[in-house]
């Protein structure tokens, strides 16, 4: 795919951020052709011309890895680009996460970081069977771009007065600029990348709310594009924010805690050149309102949503409008954190962490199409695992993160998201592909174990309300500890492999677990993230279940229906509470108005999930957006049988709600107080009740009368 190519750079400084190189080739096509091929790696990002062209509509290549395991390289079809007669490729270099300078996560160390660089090979073939080829090399012309600094998280400088459009076409004269020189790669192995890209998805035409201030009516990850005529030379400055302050202005110390003052701020300068059109390449910001500092009065703003392009295959709305308000954030989190790898937030931090995505994939599955997405992300998690089994608690990393953040809650990702997505698609792949480093870990996992078999290192139950009574530790872990073993066995006799010794040691460990915290405190305090817990996991025994749950639902009721749990007990909450009878329960503090609550955020004005149930940090997390998987296993009652060979349709009615209607890929539901109306290209298992029916695919109504 790359032969004769070599990785050039346009300079060897590693120590400061340089303006974007800009680089170009020119070449002489002589004959008709038949196909072309452009294979192209740029790190950290590149954009990609031919004849001043763009070559795709993605955006922010190349996806994030770890640079010294594996580099994603792009295939592009570009015969309808090309020309007989001189042609031109060209390319600009974004630093991306492959080189930044703030020290947090100690990204300014790992051994892979560098300056820009490319890879490339052009191949085209001509109609009479011969091949011409170009490849990067120190023939190559390089020169500083017009972009005179990005930096994750930080932000993109543009001096327009710099730029010339003609860089890219035929005929540029190219004599100032100097060669290319060979360089050294990244160290890792190049994959085609097979995944969805990161796109442009949705535009937002911004609403001037102050002198300064534009609101586009929705928290997103992406950037502005400013149209703007003025005098040349004057300064434009974007600042980014999730929220504003009483008076008006914006908020954006909520997000300087990560890499200073200067987080996420763009600047565009000029040419004065008539009507100029701008928004950056190599940053993204994550905000819902933008300050506008030293602009002309003729400036318009539109919002441009930027995450990986997920194909959308579920849809859910009711007839409670806070429920859809509720699903619509929790679709917009998950979007908006999207960029290669499932971030925890656009804008303070934008690392892999693998407890939060573990929390929210039940929710993802139901609502994108993510199997290649995650596939790509469980190859980060496994660059990240040391010989020992362990892995780190965010994906790709530095080297970051093996000793703080790392631990069951957030480890069994690795062991759960293979199976996971066999249960949602019958894809059985990435727990084959994935196996030998599933029972790596597994190994590790028993060397951290006390002789009673409980666990506990890492973290817990993240981000509770303040003052709530959170769950300890050790019983979460060694919940997922016992978890893990009952999805390891489960995955051997997926893959026809001999489980026993997970099986035997899951009994091990639910036996002491019982022993310890169940056999004399039957409902583990009052704690309903323990409780929970135990119900979820099956560590309770079957005739325990009911009145554990009731238990559940008592002590939210007592206090106020207010949720008082974090992400972990949030992950449990709503299936523990709703399998045993409790759904309206799971209603009541899902729309509480009052603090915490998702209605709460929604009040006050989120059009995205929080980090915390205060409102403090971040503005769009998915960690807490297991709520829209209860919208669609248990308001609408799609349950997909494990390898998606069939669909159990179980709804809870609940008055409240009067209607849903909900869809994941071929199976669609729809009811109100009087019928229930399923279609499916899946095999049925309806439960109404204490009624069970096995349908054959196709479509049904039911008449909910002749079921009470």
């Amino acid at each position: 795919m790359f032969q004769g190519a070599k990785w050039i750079a346009a300079n060897s400084n590693i120590k400061e951020i340089q303006p974007a190189p800009l680089f170009r080739k020119t070449f002489i096509l002589e004959k008709a052709v038949k196909s072309a091929s452009l294979y192209v790696c740029g790190l950290g990002l590149g954009c990609y011309y031919l004849n001043g062209k763009s070559v795709t509509e993605d955006v922010m290549l190349t996806p994030i890895s770890k640079y010294d395991t594996r580099v994603y390289y792009n295939v592009f079809n570009v015969k309808e680009l090309l020309k007989e007669g001189e042609n031109v490729l060209g390319c600009i270099l974004g630093n991306g996460w492959y080189f930044v300078t703030y020290h947090r996560w100690d990204y300014y160390i790992p051994q892979w970081r560098s300056h820009p660089k490319l890879l490339l090979r052009l191949e085209v073939a001509y109609q009479d069977g011969t091949v011409y080829e170009v490849v990067s090399d120190s023939s190559w012309k390089t020169a500083e771009s017009a972009i005179l600094y990005n930096e994750d998280k930080r932000g993109e400088i543009f001096d327009a007065r710099l730029y010339d459009e003609r860089w890219n076409l035929a005929g540029f004269d190219d004599s100032s600029w100097k060669n290319a020189f060979i360089c050294r790669g990244p160290g890792g192995l190049l994959y085609e990348m097979n995944f969805p890209p990161i796109r442009i998805t949705k535009t937002f035409k911004a609403k001037r709310i102050s002198e300064h201030v534009y609101d586009i009516g929705q928290n997103i990850s992406g950037w502005v594009r400013i149209a703007v005529r003025g005098k040349r030379g004057t300064e434009i400055t974007l600042r980014y924010a999730e929220l504003l302050h009483k008076d008006g202005t914006i908020a954006p110390e909520q997000l300087n805690t990560i890499v200073g003052s200067a987080t996420h701020c763009d600047k565009y300068i000029l040419s004065g050149d008539g009507m100029e059109s701008w928004a950056p390449r190599f940053v993204y910001h994550g905000f819902r309102y933008v300050e506008v500092i030293g602009a002309p009065e003729e400036i318009s703003i539109t919002g441009e949503a930027v995450h990986t392009d997920l194909e959308e295959i579920g849809e859910f709305s009711c007839g409670d409008e806070m429920l859809n308000k509720i699903h619509r954030a929790a679709r917009w989190s998950t979007l908006s954190n999207m960029h290669g790898i499932p971030t925890d937030c656009p804008q303070r931090e934008q690392n892999g962490w693998t407890g939060d995505t573990l929390m929210s994939a039940d929710q993802m599955f139901l609502n994108f199409e993510v199997t290649s997405f995650f596939k790509k992300f469980l190859l980060d998690i496994r660059d990240t695992q040391r010989p020992n089994g362990q892995i780190c608690c965010i994906a790709p990393t530095s080297g970051w993160g093996y000793n703080w953040g790392s631990g069951p809650a957030w480890d069994s990702i690795l062991i759960q998201l293979p199976y996971l997505i066999y249960h949602y698609t019958g894809d059985k792949s990435a727990i084959e592909e994935m196996w030998s480093s599933m029972a790596l870990y597994m190994e590790f996992m028993d060397s951290m174990a006390e002789e009673d078999y409980s666990v506990c290192f890492g973290l817990g139950d993240w981000c509770a309300p303040s003052g709530a009574d959170i769950c300890p530790t050790v019983i979460t872990d060694t919940a997922y500890y016992y978890a893990d073993n009952r999805v390891m066995a489960r995955c051997a006799a997926i893959l026809k492999k001999d489980g026993s010794r997970y099986e035997k040691r899951a009994e091990e460990i639910r036996k002491r677990f019982r022993e310890k915290y169940i056999a004399n405190d039957f409902y583990l305090g009052n704690n309903t993230t323990a409780i929970a817990c135990a119900i979820y996991n099956g560590l309770y025994e079957e005739q325990e279940k009911q009145s554990a749950a009731k238990r559940l639902s008592d002590i939210l009721e007592e206090n106020g229906f207010h949720i008082n749990c974090g992400i972990l007990g949030i992950k449990y909450l709503y299936t523990a509470l709703s399998d045993y009878g409790y759904a309206r329960t799971a209603y009541k503090i899902t729309v509480n108005p009052s603090q915490p609550s998702y209605a709460w955020w929604i009040l006050n004005g989120m059009t995205t999930l929080c980090e915390t149930w205060e409102m403090k940090n971040s503005c769009n997390h998915h960690m807490f957006s297991e709520v829209d998987m209860w919208f669609y296993k248990y308001l609408a009652g799609i349950q997909i049988v494990e390898g998606a060979k069939a669909v159990c349709i179980q709804p809870c009615f609940l008055e409240e709600v009067k209607w849903v209607r909900a869809k994941h890929r071929g199976v669609s539901v729809y009811w109100d107080e009087n019928v229930l109306n399923i279609t499916s290209d899946l095999p049925v298992i309806l439960k109404i009740r204490d009624q069970v029916a096995y349908l054959e695919e196709g479509s049904y109504s039911v008449d909910r009368r002749d079921c009470i």
